[in-house]
This record gives C-alpha cells, sequence and structure tokens, in this order.
C-alpha cells in the first residue's frame, strides 16, 4: 500500500513537472511572438491605396509604400549624385550621348525567386512605356533597349538627354517580376507587387496593407519585423491615433495643417518625435491662358501680384508651409531663386485698370480648390478674404470644390478657369518640375495645343521657353541649371501658373522609436526604423 502511494506521488510529480516545462515552452513561444509582433511598425495616413502598380501609381502614399517593395536602378546621394542601388555601378554614356551602359548587380532575387537581370529590367522599363500612367516623363527618348548580355543593360536614345539621368531614380520604373506580370504585359496589376525591396507585400485591401521582411533581400536587412499600413478617414482620426498610442508612425499627407501644429508643439515637449524630409511638392494656381476670361495676359499678370504669399502661410499653416515664387524647389536649384512677382496690390490695380476692370467693372474669376485636401480650401478663402480686404475694387473670387479625381480628368479640357493644384516631380530633377507643367510641343500664337500644358490646364506655350528647354537636355553642371532659370523667368511673364508654397513632407512617431528619416527624395526610410527596447 505505501509502495503504491510512493509510486502515485512520483507519478504526479513527473507528471506536474512535464505540464510545467510545456507551460514554460508555451509561454516562451507567446512571449516571443508577442515580441515579433510588437516590433511590427504600424504606419498610418489618410487615403486608400487604389494601386500597387508601378505603371499606374502616380500619388505620393502609393510611391512611399512601393519604395517598400522595390528598389530603383539608382538613388540621389546626398551631394546630388547618382548613387547606385541595383545598378552595380555609374552609368557610361557614349561620346555622342546616345548609348547609356548600365552595369547591374547580380546579387538579386525578386520576392518570386526569380533572379534580376537586364532582361527583367528591359521588361520592366517597356511596359511602363506602354503602359505607364506617367509614361510621358521618358517623352519619347528611349529608342531601344539592349538586354543581350545577362547584366549590362544598354539605352539607346533618339537625343542626348541631361535628365535621363535623374529618370533612372523614378519609382515607377522600379523592376518587376516578368513571371509574376506575364499576363499584365498590357494591364495593371492593382492588388499585387514581385519586386526586390527589402519588404514583400503580405495582405493587401485598399484601407489597409501588411508588409513582412524578404529574408533573401540582398541588400541591408530591415531593422523591424515587418510593416502595416492603415488609413484613416479623417485628420481628426489620424491625429487621435497617434496621440493615443494606436499607431507608431504618422505620416503628413492630408491631414489638417492646425493638427500639424500641434503635433510639432508635442514634438517640442518631447512627447512624439518629429521627422522631417527635403521639401519637395510645390501648391501653386493654374490660369487658363485659353479661356475667355483669362487669355489677357494683362489680366493674369494682375492677378500675380494679387495674391499675399507670407499672408497665405501665416494664415493657413502657421508658417509651416514655406512661400514660394519658383516653380523648381531650392533644394535642386544653383541658389534660392524668387522668380513670381512679390504681392503688390497697387501694381495689381494699375493692371486690372488698363484692363478695363475695377470700380464700375470688377473681375469675378471662379476659382476651383481641391475638395479633399483641407489646405487647398483654407488657401481659397484667405485669398478670398485678402482681395476683399486689398482688391474689392477690381476682383472678385468665386469659389467652388470639387473632388481632385474629377479635377485631373477635367484639366484638359479646359473647364476651369483658375484651379489650385500640387505637385512632386517624379524624380529630384528641375526637369521634373519644370517639363511637366510648362511643356508644349505644338504652339499657335501662345496657345498650347498639344503638351503637359495642355494636359495641366493652363494652355499656354512659349517657342523661346520651349527652345530652352529642349536645349538644357544638351547641357550638364551650372550651365544647365542656369537655363532652367531662363525658363522660368519666361514662364513668370506669362503667368499662367502662380506658385504659392513649398511643402515639406513631415512624419511623427511614438519616442519608444528610433528617429525617422527621410531621403533625398522626401520618401521616409522604413526598413532602419525599430522600437528602442527599455528595461
Amino acid at each position: 500500500m505505501v509502495k503504491l502511494f510512493k509510486t502515485k506521488i512520483k507519478y504526479y510529480q513527473s507528471l506536474i513537472t512535464s505540464i510545467s516545462i510545456f507551460l514554460l515552452a508555451i509561454t516562451q513561444i507567446s512571449c516571443q511572438q508577442n515580441k515579433s509582433n510588437n516590433s511590427r511598425i504600424t504606419i498610418a495616413s489618410k487615403g486608400k491605396i487604389e494601386s500597387l502598380d508601378p505603371a499606374q501609381v502616380n500619388k505620393l502614399l502609393a510611391i512611399q509604400i512601393i519604395n517598400l517593395l522595390g528598389d530603383p536602378l539608382y538613388s540621389i546621394a546626398s551631394d546630388g549624385s547618382l548613387k547606385p542601388i541595383l545598378a552595380k555601378d555609374k552609368p557610361e554614356i557614349s561620346s555622342d550621348g546616345l548609348t547609356i551602359s548600365i552595369p547591374l548587380r547580380e546579387d538579386v532575387l525578386f520576392h518570386d525567386g526569380t533572379p534580376f537581370n537586364s532582361e527583367a529590367m528591359a521588361f520592366s522599363i517597356k511596359r511602363f512605356i506602354k503602359i505607364g500612367t506617367l509614361n510621358y516623363i521618358v517623352d519619347g527618348r528611349i529608342k531601344n533597349i539592349d538586354a543581350t548580355n545577362p547584366y549590362l543593360l544598354k539605352l539607346k536614345l533618339t537625343r542626348p538627354s541631361s535628365s535621363i539621368k535623374g529618370l533612372l531614380t523614378s519609382i515607377n520604373l522600379t523592376p518587376i517580376s516578368p513571371k509574376a506580370y506575364s499576363e499584365h504585359t498590357d494591364r495593371f496589376l492593382n492588388d499585387n507587387f514581385i519586386g526586390t525591396g527589402p519588404y514583400k507585400l503580405k495582405n493587401y485591401s485598399p484601407e489597409r496593407q501588411t508588409f513582412e521582411v524578404f529574408e533573401k533581400y540582398w541588400g541591408e536587412k530591415a531593422t523591424n519585423s515587418g510593416i502595416n499600413y492603415v488609413s484613416f478617414n479623417t485628420s481628426t482620426s489620424l491625429f487621435s491615433a497617434i496621440r493615443t498610442g494606436q499607431v507608431d508612425i504618422l505620416l503628413s499627407n492630408s491631414i489638417d495643417d492646425g493638427h500639424r501644429l500641434a503635433l510639432h508643439r508635442l514634438s517640442k515637449k518631447n512627447l512624439l518625435l518629429e521627422g522631417e524630409g527635403p521639401a519637395m511638392q510645390i501648391g501653386y494656381i493654374a490660369l487658363n491662358s485659353n479661356s475667355n476670361l483669362l487669355d489677357k495676359i494683362i489680366i493674369r499678370k494682375a492677378l500675380s501680384y494679387s495674391i499675399d504669399r507670407e499672408l497665405i502661410s501665416k494664415k493657413v499653416s502657421y508658417g509651416l508651409r514655406e512661400p514660394l515664387r519658383t516653380l523648381t524647389p531650392p533644394i535642386l536649384q544653383i541658389k534660392k531663386a524668387s522668380i513670381w512677382p512679390r504681392y503688390n496690390p497697387n501694381e495689381a490695380i494699375r493692371l486690372f485698370k488698363k484692363a478695363g476692370f475695377c470700380d464700375n467693372k470688377k473681375l469675378i474669376l471662379p476659382l476651383t480648390y481641391r475638395s479633399n485636401v483641407p489646405a487647398d480650401k483654407l488657401l481659397a478663402l484667405t485669398w478670398n478674404e485678402q482681395i476683399k480686404r486689398d482688391l474689392s475694387r477690381c476682383l472678385k473670387l468665386s469659389l467652388n470644390g470639387v473632388e481632385s479625381t474629377t479635377i485631373y480628368k477635367q484639366l484638359s479640357e479646359g473647364v476651369y478657369d483658375a484651379v489650385i493644384l500640387g505637385w512632386t516631380g517624379d524624380y529630384p530633377d528641375p526637369y521634373a518640375y519644370l517639363s511637366p507643367l510648362l511643356d508644349c510641343k505644338k504652339i499657335e500664337n501662345t496657345i498650347c495645343k498639344s503638351g503637359e500644358a495642355v494636359y495641366g490646364g493652363t494652355f499656354w506655350g512659349n517657342e523661346n521657353l520651349q527652345n530652352i528647354l529642349d536645349q538644357s537636355e544638351l547641357l550638364t553642371g551650372k550651365k544647365r541649371l542656369e537655363s532652367f532659370i531662363m525658363i522660368e523667368k519666361i514662364a513668370a511673364e506669362g503667368a499662367s501658373i502662380l506658385p504659392v508654397w513649398l511643402v515639406k513632407p513631415k512624419v511623427w512617431g511614438q519616442i519608444n522609436l528610433t528617429h525617422p528619416k527621410f531621403d533625398r527624395s522626401g520618401k521616409l526610410i522604413l526598413k532602419t526604423l525599430k522600437k528602442q527596447e527599455h528595461e
């Protein structure tokens, strides 16, 4: 009996020990999983990601996401030079400027395991030229793509092009797996992405995406275990999410400037981290030079003197958006330029009178703003109040809010007399700002009949400006940058575009993160973000 009792005791002791070991193992696994989950970074912004196809994206948020999943051939280094990424070295340009040879890395895999090589790069560029939403940035410069050598890509150009180097940094030319996109050579693949980047897509919906670390990434591995992106509908919900710790990182896209200011103040109190990138986005007003209302240059010039940028910056953005009198961000200039005229109500009145307005006759200008961009509406309201105060004898604004997608569709139809817009170059180069806003292939008098000025809604063209823009492709260094200044001076005289302000990308993060940083092209560097471990 005693012997049986001792045997049972040993059995239960052994069972308890086994259960304890099992429970300890489960606890450790759970802790590891929680630690892994906690090391993921959750990013929030306003706006849905409708497509992850590099041939289709044109919005800043989608470009930021694709930057997670893919790599460009080159990036722009801090000194403005080309930094090889998927390329192994800087490009070689033939003496006649018509052939560009790009050596490629030989240790790169796509997320589906297929190798990256010259054929894959050629496939991606050809696909973008064929169906890309922004394929105009290539502008017919590439005549042929030679991929006969597996790790040497040769671009045959139709004409010498100094801006082609900047184009090679464009996120739209991010290589994609020919195998994965074999059935999408002539149509977009919106809900997937198979690239070479440090993360790969795990789950996708327009409102939420999940990215996991790509273990076979060729370069420096991510320091976090993955990225979650979530969309919020309002600026208020975004503000609340970062304040309460619901998200780790908040991107500044489309958040109200009042909330920007509040978050900036919280960062000054060390309650949040704040990161700031180079100012690459410009805000401007496009004036339709082909409309019956604004076809006279004297009226457009009067309007160019009628806008108080300093007041607008102060009232709308609390000084966070820098007043801008150029179309090219200062970071891309020889020195900071201010080419468009300053606010001068007396000169505006003089010109309006010369055009037959003031006192008994006012110019009634319909001003359209993007209703889904909070800053646009505030800009319109502030300019309206400023005009009522200083120029009510001559000018009256009629405000109209329209959703941005509708505006973009109708710009080339000449629907809008004046419309508030924003622009970020597809790559960090002055040409990527001036060509999309001013380029015109067919000009009659000063009206653009075919070209980017039509798609941009200004319908303004100038033969001298176009010649200098074309000739800039043959120039390098200081002479090239000086030619861009000449272009902007001619554009300022034409007064079909009024630059208003410059926007710096900002990000706010929880204080347990490493400090967020941006690259030179204004994209947040996500793979170096991680949560700090505290005792």
